[in-house]
Order: structure tokens, then C-alpha cells, then sequence
């Protein structure tokens, strides 16, 4: 039985309305704002000497990679010279460095062309780069598209790599809002495959509580944060093959934003990015794991 530990909250609201956009508090803190020009980012991820942080935006923006230094300065735009952004929803990276793009944004729940992209991306001196494997994809149990608005469960903002598979983790969009998810398994491989369906597990409270924006895994593999707006969520006890036995630990962040980007910078250590918009937003924060 899924055992979800809610735990209290770690920040203190502040009478100031404000406070919420702009934490004061030890835990969440502003690392840096982002480059003006990056106002819609999807997902982020680190080298693999921690050195650069790689961020995408989603739907509407241009097929770049932009490459950040670690106090946030733009130091590069790379083009993938082979692939339309039709919706890059994440960026993650396998043990060995090796960079994905997530594909997989289906607002609609209608998408017939999701696919996983493996860059050939290694440094942010490069100035363009390519695909070097196209991982396609479509659900398990999804036979209509779209679906009936009660059974939105196909849109996807968040994987992982782990182990030589992918591991993604749906957004519910269904009629009925009750914080529903799916696990889904893919190999990492070249090709067209059905995405097995390894989990269906709950998050508690409303859409803004509990919709999954993205995912990161931790260097030992026993543990995956799912963000969203308002918390994040750190799923442990998985399997390889099975993710219906996880625990899942809440934590609220007590900042409400449109958060859409996770990485572990260390073990013990968050970065979470949140898109812009016109009072707030706009920044990668800093967020301390107890």
C-alpha cells in the first residue's frame, strides 16, 4: 500500500503576500536569476563536471541548448542543427554524462510523435550540435487520442535516465483533477517503442499542489524528486520494474511559482528553476534536502 508521509512545512509564510515570490527563508534561496532571454524554461540539467547547467525551454521556443556557468551567466547558444522543438518538456543526463531531451509535451493528450533525442553534446564551447539517437515512443493504454478529458493522463513534463531505461512521469490534465500519475519504462535505445506502464501512484491536493513538472534522480539511484508548483515530492523504495511499492515524502516549498525545472546538484542539494512572467519568477533557487 502506497504510504505517503506528508511532513511539515520547512519555510513560514510571511504576512507580506509578496514573501512567497521573493524567500527569505534558509531553505529556498534565489541562486541566481536567469538570462532575460530565457523566459520559458522546461528543464535543466548539470555536466557532468558540474560546471555548466543546460537548459531548454518548451513549445514555441527555438531547438537551442543554452549553456549556463554557475552564477548563471549565458555562455552559450547551441543549435541541435536536426531536431524541431515541437515540446522539450525536460533535460536529463545518464551516469555516463550523455545528454536527453524529453519530447514527450502533449498538452492535448493527441500527440502521435513522442520521442526521447540523445544529444551529442559535451562541452558549451560548441557552437551547434546533433541527434545522435531518437527514442520513440507511445503509451501503454492508450488506444484513443485524445482520450475522454476524464483519462487525460498521456502529457508528460518529467524522466529520468537510470540503468540503461527511461523513467517517466506523467501530468495529469484529466477532468477531475485528483493528482494521479504514471510511471512509464523505456529503454534507452534507438527506436519505436510502447512505454510500459510500471506504476500509478497519487499525489495529495490540487492541480498546483500535485502536477508533475519535472523529475531528477540522486547519484546513488534510490531516490527521485517530482516537482511542481507549490512542493516537491521524493519518491524512494522503487524498483527497476516496478514503481507501485515507492514511498512518497512531501515537502512544501511554501513559494507558489511556476516551477518547471529540477537537478540535483549534489545529493543533499536542489536546483529548481521557475519560468518568468510578469511580478515574479524568473530564477534558479537553491533548495536543502533534510
Amino acid at each position: 500500500m502506497l504510504r505517503i508521509v506528508v511532513l511539515s512545512a520547512f519555510l513560514l509564510w510571511s504576512c507580506n503576500p509578496k514573501a512567497q515570490d521573493s524567500p527569505k527563508t534558509d531553505e529556498l534561496k534565489v541562486e541566481f536569476s536567469l538570462p532575460k532571454k530565457l523566459k520559458e524554461v522546461s528543464g535543466i540539467a548539470l555536466s557532468q563536471d558540474k560546471k555548466t547547467i543546460w537548459a531548454i525551454e518548451d513549445q514555441g521556443n527555438k531547438n537551442v541548448v543554452y549553456g549556463l556557468d554557475m552564477q548563471g551567466k549565458l555562455v552559450k547558444d547551441v543549435q541541435v542543427e536536426n531536431a524541431d522543438n515541437n515540446d522539450w518538456e525536460d533535460i536529463t543526463k545518464d551516469a555516463q554524462g550523455n545528454i536527453y531531451l524529453g519530447d514527450f509535451g502533449n498538452n492535448d493528450n493527441n500527440r502521435q510523435n513522442l520521442s526521447i533525442l540523445k544529444l551529442d553534446l559535451k562541452a558549451p564551447s560548441q557552437v551547434t550540435t546533433k541527434v545522435i539517437q531518437t527514442t520513440k515512443f507511445h503509451y501503454e493504454g492508450q488506444t484513443e487520442f485524445p482520450p475522454k478529458k476524464s483519462d487525460w493522463l498521456y502529457d508528460c513534463e518529467a524522466f529520468v535516465e537510470m540503468d540503461g531505461n527511461f523513467y517517466l512521469f506523467t501530468k495529469n490534465r484529466s477532468k477531475g483533477f485528483d493528482g494521479t500519475f504514471l510511471v512509464f519504462q523505456i529503454p534507452n535505445k534507438e527506436g519505436d517503442f510502447e512505454a510500459k506502464l510500471i506504476g500509478r501512484l497519487k499525489l495529495q491536493g490540487k492541480y498546483s499542489d500535485a502536477a508533475i513538472t519535472s523529475a531528477a534522480i540522486n547519484s546513488t539511484k534510490d531516490k527521485i524528486v517530482l516537482l511542481n508548483h507549490k512542493n516537491i515530492h521524493v519518491l524512494s523504495g522503487f524498483t527497476a520494474n516496478d514503481f507501485n511499492t515507492a514511498k512518497i515524502q512531501k515537502i512544501s516549498l511554501n513559494h507558489n511559482s511556476q516551477k518547471e525545472a529540477v537537478v540535483f546538484l549534489d545529493d543533499k542539494t536542489l536546483l529548481i528553476a521557475d519560468e518568468k512572467d510578469k511580478d515574479t519568477g524568473g530564477n534558479v533557487y537553491r533548495f536543502d534536502l533534510k
